[in-house]
């Protein structure tokens, strides 16, 4: 194993002089003793998941509940009117995080990242910043492995799962990987993405899973949304200058200690949150009955 922490990563990175995504496509051959040409392969296949998955979303899509869907065509007409107050960029990476996840909701494929409830974050920045940064393939699927690096520190020493350690694990995940990646994708150097992953996962910290009717629509599609968001203002932060005070790996550490402390009424049984609001509770019986005809 060639890395286990973010420090571990960035001097690794810093030391041999390469990019964080060129350390994680070794450190993949190195524990799935395949070739560098069969793991960029493999990504490659994601990649196209994703970009089919945004462009299914974008074009609208209905969950089977009927309880999400068309907000990513909503937000592609707002754009299109030009009055919006967000930017471009950030507006695009919204509707096509939301996109995915329309996607995911109404039963179709996407590509875990790293889960399906927070599957829109990293596809809705990338294809964001394409239109700025006209990456080659090789420079989109090195954004890809950019994000998977900061993915794996927090799968192996925190948690990546809503059951485990609350939406901050999946959405605050997501889009501290997406972050990561932007900054490096940005011409960043590997510190910077470390402080942008923790600048970003800082301000998501405690974020709990309450999933309306225990389905990954409501309030999750909207998360990725303001996820997406969130690692746009902290890539900027970090390509600034702009530093965590608090290391990212301790701020990976903190996720996991908020993360146990957390009811199990907070962590995706539905019991907890939004989930048990009167809007929530009528929704949930309505869906069920609906189900039961």
């Amino acid at each position: 194993m060639l890395f286990k922490t973010v420090r571990d990563l960035v001097e690794l990175a810093e030391k041999e002089n390469k990019k964080i995504s060129h350390i994680m496509i070794e450190q993949e051959m190195l524990v799935t003793k395949k070739s560098r040409e069969e793991i960029i392969a493999q990504m490659d296949k994601n990649l196209q998941i994703m970009e089919n998955a945004v462009q299914k979303g974008l074009s609208g899509v209905t969950s089977h509940s009927g309880l999400t869907g068309g907000d990513a065509v909503l937000l592609q007409k707002y754009i299109e009117k030009g009055n919006h107050l967000s930017g471009d960029l950030l507006l695009q990476a919204v509707s096509m995080a939301v996109a995915t996840n329309e996607v995911n909701a109404a039963m179709g494929m996407i590509c875990a990242t790293p889960t399906a409830g927070s599957a829109g974050v990293v596809p809705g920045t990338l294809f964001a910043v394409k239109n700025k940064f006209h990456p080659s393939r090789q420079e989109m699927i090195e954004f890809l492995f950019t994000a998977g690096a900061f993915g794996y520190v927090v799968a192996n020493n925190s948690f990546i799962s809503g059951a485990a350690g609350g939406c901050q694990a999946e959405v605050g995940s997501a889009s501290g990987m997406a972050s990561a990646a932007i900054v490096e994708m940005a011409g960043g150097t590997p510190r910077q993405s470390a402080h942008a992953m923790a600048i970003t996962l800082k301000n998501m910290l405690g974020l709990v899973c309450d999933p309306v009717a225990g389905l990954v629509e409501v309030p999750c599609i909207k998360r990725n949304a303001m996820g997406a968001a969130n690692a746009i203002v902290a890539a900027d932060m970090a390509l600034a200058g702009i530093e965590s005070k608090i290391p990212c790996d301790e701020v990976i550490e903190a996720m996991f200690r908020v993360g146990k402390m957390m009811p199990s009424s907070l962590r995706e049984t539905a019991q907890g949150g939004l989930a048990v609001t009167p809007t929530a509770l009528k929704i949930q019986k309505e869906i069920h009955a609906g189900g039961e005809k």
